[in-house]
């Protein structure tokens, strides 16, 4: 059984920067079959935009493809290291009501653990977990 994020994470998470538009974390989105895409601002994790964010901050207030991923990516964001417990990254998840968590080393992201990875890990047997582990389809 895993003891750190390290052993369950995705490693080398897509990114963009914050002054890209967020058509391109979209096509991230589909080409790493993810709801999710690290922000970075030179180099470094700003946030996490998800494509609830797009559809929310973008599409509904009429804002086009164009739009900079930094206008609608969340910046108030709990990250994790490495090292840190698969226990600890469940509680974090629990408290801060989040699927996902980015996990940073000296501020640059390495790694994204989501709700499915800890569920993969800590009940293989579950649904949500068959769910997490299903190859995608398009």
């Amino acid at each position: 059984m895993a003891r750190t994020v390290a052993d369950v994470m995705t490693t080398h998470p897509a990114a963009v920067e914050c002054d890209q538009p967020v058509k391109v974390a979209a096509a991230l989105m589909r080409d790493n079959d993810t709801g999710a895409i690290i922000v970075n601002e030179n180099g470094r994790m700003r946030g996490i935009v998800t494509d609830r964010d797009i559809a929310v901050r973008c599409v509904a207030d009429d804002k086009g493809p164009d739009t900079p991923v930094g206008e609608a990516c969340s910046t108030s964001v709990e990250a994790i290291g490495p090292d840190t417990s698969v226990d600890q990254a469940v509680k974090l998840m629990r408290s801060h009501h989040v699927r996902r968590l980015p996990v940073v080393e000296d501020g640059r992201p390495v790694g994204i653990v989501s709700l499915g990875d800890l569920v993969m890990e800590r009940e293989p047997d579950s649904a949500l977990a068959d769910i997490s582990a299903a190859e995608a389809t398009r």
